[in-house]
């Protein structure tokens, strides 16, 4: 009797190790998926995880394994199980019976800008005797962008209006002829600025005079270049956060705006429908790591902000960028005139200093410089250039 009891369990086992071989993972769903596409430097978001057993085999262990950045950081329980090093390593074990579904909801804190995606989850499954383990890699497609954080209100505002008095002084050299005020006497002025019927009915030559308008063009030159032994990557962030912020400003005041810079995107954007309209030549397929500078062109809408700061999420600061000059030359080159331009970079480059002077011929010109606390500027302000001291890490 105990000879046919040992048989009997030994086909159990083999019956049940061959049945969870060949079954343990039919009708098994994992998906995992962030509760938000998009947030904000420093906000809090979550990772939904979904496991499925859809079927009438019970799962008595389910180990489910995933790799996330270390710079999204679990909180409160979901730091359970956890394991951080390069990334962190989350590993949770789940009991099925039949039909049965789970949803588990882990917290995390976006401490760092960036493009983050989860495109695999490893899931182990174990037979009811614990014994034999079953492997299955599901393939995932889960993405969330993390914004630049945005700079403190009264900061960015002060920025505004060093930007609203440069567009004060372009307006008063360059007077828009769309916007006739009234009829003055002469003075010097133009000749095609003369009325001659209203100097017919005067004793005195009569000229149109117009008001400036507000819209000239913006543009924003972004600086990422990092080329020192000791990087300043807190100083190169500040400048991310401050584009980021001061387009969304300048936007919702209905300016028209350019943002250029030499730091490159990923590939990923490159499929990203969110970016079709951008006038990028990322967008495209064939394009090299040259192309892929960060060229944004933006006018009044939310939509265009969430563009931009997509692309400002993926830019990698470990990758070597060309320097912020060639830029500066190609903006020369075109001779605009009549434009605000706005630098940011933390490089106090000498040779920057030189293009600047040429550009700020019949150009309003700030340079914002992120520096360390108690640092002193290289540069002094000249005509048509204006430096701004910021400090990183003054609220």
């Amino acid at each position: 009797m105990l000879v046919l009891l040992l048989v009997g369990v030994l086909l159990a086992y083999h019956l049940q190790k061959y049945i969870y071989r060949n079954y343990w993972d039919k009708r098994l769903q994992v998906r995992t998926s962030f509760s938000d596409s998009c947030v904000y430097e420093g906000d809090s978001s979550s990772l939904r995880e979904e496991i499925a057993n859809d079927k009438k085999l019970p799962l008595p262990a389910l180990e489910v394994r995933l790799a996330l950045s270390r710079d999204l950081e679990f909180s409160g329980e979901a730091k359970a199980n956890t394991n951080v090093t390069d990334l962190s390593y989350k590993r949770d074990v789940f009991s099925f019976l039949f039909h049965q579904k789970v949803i588990h909801t882990l917290p995390f804190i976006c401490r760092k800008r960036g493009f983050y995606q989860i495109s695999n989850v490893e899931v182990v499954g174990y037979d009811l005797f614990f014994r034999t383990q079953h492997y299955l890699n599901a393939a995932q497609q889960t993405q969330l962008y993390v914004y630049p954080a945005q700079i403190d209100t009264g900061r960015i505002r002060l920025l505004c209006q060093t930007i609203s008095g440069m567009v004060l002084v372009q307006n008063r050299l360059y007077p828009d002829p769309f916007e006739f005020s009234g009829i003055r006497e002469y003075r010097r002025d133009p000749m095609h600025h003369i009325n001659w019927k209203a100097s017919a009915r005067s004793s005195s030559l009569m000229v149109n005079q117009f008001d400036s308008t507000t819209s000239i063009r913006a543009t924003i030159f972004l600086d990422v270049e990092d080329s020192h032994i000791l990087r300043s990557e807190a100083l190169t962030e500040e400048g991310i956060r401050i584009a980021s912020s001061l387009a969304a400003r300048l936007v919702k005041q209905n300016m028209e705006l350019r943002l250029l810079s030499n730091a490159t995107i990923g590939e990923f954007i490159l499929s990203s429908p969110d970016t079709e309209n951008t006038e990028n030549s990322a967008n495209d397929p064939g394009a090299n790591s040259t192309d892929r500078l960060l060229i944004w062109h933006g006018k009044p809408g939310a939509a265009k902000i969430h563009e931009l700061n997509r692309m400002l999420a993926c830019i990698d600061t470990q990758q070597k960028t060309a320097s912020i000059n060639d830029l500066l030359q190609e903006e020369i080159i075109r001779k605009q005139s009549g434009q605000i331009y706005v630098l940011i970079s933390k490089n106090q480059d000498s040779a920057a200093m030189h293009l600047l002077r040429t550009l700020s011929v019949g150009n309003e010109i700030l340079w914002v410089i992120p520096v360390n606390p108690g640092a002193a500027l290289l540069h002094a302000d000249m005509p048509g250039i204006h430096l701004m001291r910021w400090e990183v890490g003054i609220s």
